[in-house]
């Protein structure tokens, strides 16, 4: 036998099966592309060497995780629907004496050269695209453009690997298939088809029994670290719903359908629900898978949109002024009006010293701590472990008490407070009562709920509520609580000091050399700790999360939407080659080409539009916990998500469309025989 001879016959059925290995090829190049670029900008100097960029290349990191993962699945998922194609030609070789063993080579060599082409042609555009790709995310991180192009040897070589192993799986998953059948069964295993399958009720109550519960589970939780606590819990049971209720739901239909036989006993509905009721099982899982991917897409897109076109009010919200300095002191009497004075004229001097000149001060002093609040009355007492547990969370606040001259002060008020009375403003909370009282201590009157309050960057980047509480004499108030201050680390005692002023000036500075400077200018007699932050040294590293976020989003959901688009391809295709006899049977006896493209369109709508509007439903369910677990990153903008979520929506509903056009004429031309009849010409 030549020794080109299983070459041959490899590249042979790869072309005569192109309709089937151009998708495949294609989806196999890109995925190694997008493999490429992410590992490669994971690692690329230029992005690590900007403000931020360590930020972004531990999110590029974990993403470079998530994509091998969801790559073998995809590779292993699409390549059973080529492999399922090619059987009975393998089944045809075996009749006519080919072995086994051959027929194996012959895989073998297809498998290799798939598996080059993938990533030669994949490594090699993800080289090309990936200075696009760096000077995008670079210009997310709000950085500085550079246009030194560079290729990374270990980006290649673990894209390489990757890849080779995942191709390697699957070489190995063709051979266990042709070994392990039958000549019969290869020739049958495209026609056979399904038996018509009952309805199997239980499964699907099952299946809706978990998709009530996971809906509960989004719209029912209030507290973002809950919402965290049971995402995950909620994503697998929507994901096994949703088979559950295309797999058991489809069968449920189609009998419906073919019950109303108004309905069933036309030209374009009769074909069409017959040939779906003998693959209702093959048919509901790809259905389940497209709506999974789908929504995978819509929620992926439009959370990392929304964080990254809020990052600029969030790092807003999370910094108030352009600098933030937390001073922490051990005992209460150290927050007196002299120790005040002294601290602010050591920070002042200090920022002055730096070529920073105060425009808008907030200086106030406070005593924060955390506790659950019940009827009014909280817990400061309770351990931090115990107070911040998932099942309190929703009775759990920070709580920073303000003395009431530095309120006057910060707010231009001239209010008054008995004894027994204090200010309550509630900052991301909800306070109800006219009594507030400290476990263990006494009970105070809330004179007043205050609208607004000056707020700081503890209270800005917590995922519960604060309440601020200002008291005319914090000593009597926390005297005996404040005793406990060096034991719970969770009790504070601050000076909270935050300025504004030029920007531009800050980003030349670095926080530490402040730090640096204000301990070695006396403040160690007052505090045992302190806390610099610059808004503009931080807003590197939040536009560096948030763009490498958005820059992952995209990539990922690039796969995930190829992947849809490649399981719907391939069911279309299998569908129409199976539907094939079918519909010529009914064109003898007098069904016409237009009959032909009404029952096509009447079987696409009635399938195709299914894992769209599942999505859709899904995600509107899981909005609510969406918004919760945005809240984590201190998101708190409604209609900014309300907005990117619709977009998202409408469009890939746009996008889907466009591929259910493209696919159903390619089904169209299979079962009308248009596409053999331009075959045979050729």
């Amino acid at each position: 036998m030549k020794a080109g001879f299983f070459p041959m016959l490899a590249v042979s059925g790869m072309r005569k099966n192109r309709q089937l290995y151009t998708p495949y090829l294609l989806a196999c190049t890109g995925i190694v592309c997008v493999s490429y670029i992410v590992a490669f900008l994971g690692v690329s100097p230029v992005i690590r060497a900007m403000r931020g960029g360590t930020s972004t290349t531990m999110i590029l990191q974990l993403g470079k995780g998530v994509m091998a993962v969801f790559s073998a699945i995809f590779l292993f998922y699409s390549h059973s629907f080529l492999i399922r194609r090619r059987k009975r030609e393998f089944g045809l070789y075996n009749i006519l004496g080919m072995g086994k063993r051959s027929i194996g080579r012959i895989l073998l060599w297809e498998a290799l050269m798939s598996a080059a082409l993938s990533l030669l042609g994949g490594l090699a555009l993800g080289v090309l695209l990936s200075k696009l790709c760096e000077l995008l995310l670079v210009n997310l991180l709000r950085g500085s453009v550079t246009f030194t192009f560079t290729i990374s040897v270990s980006a290649i070589r673990d894209t390489a690997l990757l890849f080779a192993a995942i191709f390697a799986l699957m070489a190995l998953f063709d051979q266990g298939q042709v070994r392990l059948s039958s000549p019969a069964e290869l020739m049958r295993s495209e026609s056979a088809g399904e038996k018509p399958p009952r309805a199997n009720y239980a499964l699907g109550v099952l299946g809706a029994a978990l998709l009530a519960a996971a809906y509960y589970l989004a719209v029912s939780i209030q507290q973002p670290l809950e919402a965290l606590t049971w995402f995950f819990v909620a994503v697998i049971m929507v994901i096994i719903a949703t088979y559950l209720l295309f797999i058991a739901g489809s069968v449920v239909l189609c009998r419906l359908l073919q019950k109303n036989k108004r309905f069933y006993y036309q030209a374009r509905h009769f074909v069409s629900v017959a040939s779906m009721t003998y693959r209702m099982k093959r048919n509901g899982a790809g259905l389940a898978s497209i709506c999974i991917l789908a929504t995978m897409v819509l929620v992926t897109i439009s959370s990392t949109t929304c964080l990254y076109f809020g990052s600029e009010s969030l790092l807003r919200a999370r910094y108030p002024r352009d600098v933030n300095i937390d001073l922490l002191v051990d005992a209460l009497e150290k927050l007196s009006d002299e120790n005040a004075r002294a601290a602010y004229a050591c920070m002042d001097k200090v920022i002055s010293d730096a070529g920073l000149f105060p425009e808008r001060q907030l200086l106030y002093r406070a005593v924060t701590g955390y506790g659950p609040l019940e009827d009014g009355t909280v817990d400061l007492h309770a351990p931090a472990d115990r107070a911040n547990s998932v099942s309190r969370l929703s009775q759990v606040y920070q709580f920073c008490f303000v003395p009431l001259d530095d309120y006057n002060r910060i707010t231009g008020s001239a209010e008054t407070l008995a004894a027994d009375e204090v200010l309550i403003h509630p900052y991301r909370a909800s306070f109800k009562g006219d009594t507030f009282a400290l476990l263990g201590g006494a009970s105070y009157h809330v004179k007043a709920l205050l609208n607004d309050f000056p707020t700081n960057s503890a209270a800005a980047m917590n995922v519960v509520g604060t309440l601020f509480v200002v008291a005319d004499d914090l000593q009597a108030m926390l005297g005996t609580l404040a005793q406990q201050a060096a034991e719970n680390p969770s009790l504070g005692l601050n000076y909270h000091y935050l300025n504004a002023f030029d920007c531009a000036k800050a980003d030349q500075i670095d926080s530490s050399e402040l730090e640096s400077a204000i301990l070695l200018d006396g403040v160690p007699t007052l505090g045992r700790a302190i806390k610099v932050e610059l808004l503009a040294q931080e807003a590197a590293d939040y536009y560096g999360m948030y763009g490498g976020l958005l820059f992952l989003g995209v990539m990922l959901s690039l796969v995930f939407a190829a992947a849809a688009v490649l399981i719907i391809y391939y069911k279309q295709m299998s569908e129409g080659y199976e539907d094939h006899p079918r519909f010529a049977i009914m064109r003898k006896i007098g069904m016409t080409q237009r009959d032909i493209r009404r029952s096509v369109n009447a079987q696409m709508l009635m399938v195709f539009f299914l894992p769209l509007g599942f999505a859709g439903l899904h995600l509107g369910f899981a909005f609510p916990m969406l918004h919760k677990l945005l809240m984590l990153f201190c998101l708190y903008d409604l209609p900014l998500l309300l907005g990117t979520t619709a977009i998202t929506f409408v469009v890939f509903g746009l996008l889907y469309a466009l591929v259910y056009r493209a696919t159903s004429n390619a089904y169209y031309r299979l079962v009308s025989g248009i596409a053999k009849d331009e075959k045979a010409q050729q």
